[in-house]
């Protein structure tokens, strides 16, 4: 028992391996830094392609309004009007926004909103909430630009370390601004 005593003594006296710890420790600091990071690049590189899709959807949409809008850009402004008889109404294409945005990312639609599920099967984002205005300007106002505003609800589960922690719920907003070229 003595013999026993004594090497576990020795053994503890002796400093080699004392650093063991301190590099365990600063390994596993590091580790949790770079999940971290990662999670973070992942949300905002999530938020920028979902604002660039929803940039081209809105786009596309005051696009498709050019027929409606080249008659008061002949008669010199910009606005979405058309002849009807001898004057002009109101004419504005809100189109699809939705169905360009599930097409451009790969959406399905759940309940109130439209996902994007993961390979796994689980959802990477979940986009609700479309507000779209079209304001038009003034019939014979004198110029001033044709616009759409678009706003969308982004919803991204966090994770760290594989584990759910919360949702990031942010919201996108764009514009699309019609100038005519001629």
């Amino acid at each position: 028992m003595k013999k026993f005593v004594k090497k576990t003594m020795a053994l503890l006296r002796n400093r080699k391996g004392n650093m063991m710890p301190m590099i365990v420790a600063v390994t596993l600091g590091m580790l949790f830094i770079i999940l971290g990071i990662s999670e973070y690049m992942r949300l905002m590189i999530t938020a920028a392609g979902v604002k660039d899709a929803m940039e081209s959807a809105i786009i596309s949409t005051v696009n498709d309004n050019y027929n409606e809008v080249y008659h008061s850009v002949r008669e010199g402004y910009a606005a979405g009007y058309e002849p009807y008889g001898e004057s002009f109404v109101s004419s504005v294409d809100y189109g699809d926004i939705y169905s360009r945005l599930c097409f451009l990312l790969g959406l399905e639609e759940e309940g109130e909103g439209y996902v994007r599920m993961g390979n796994g099967g689980e959802t990477e984002y979940r986009l609700s909430g479309l507000s779209v205005s079209i304001p038009n300007t003034a019939l014979g106002g004198g110029g001033g630009a044709y616009y759409a505003d678009a706003s969308i609800q982004l919803e991204v589960p966090v994770r760290f370390a594989g584990t759910l922690i919360t949702d990031m719920s942010i919201i996108i907003k764009n514009r699309a601004v019609y100038r005519e070229r001629f």
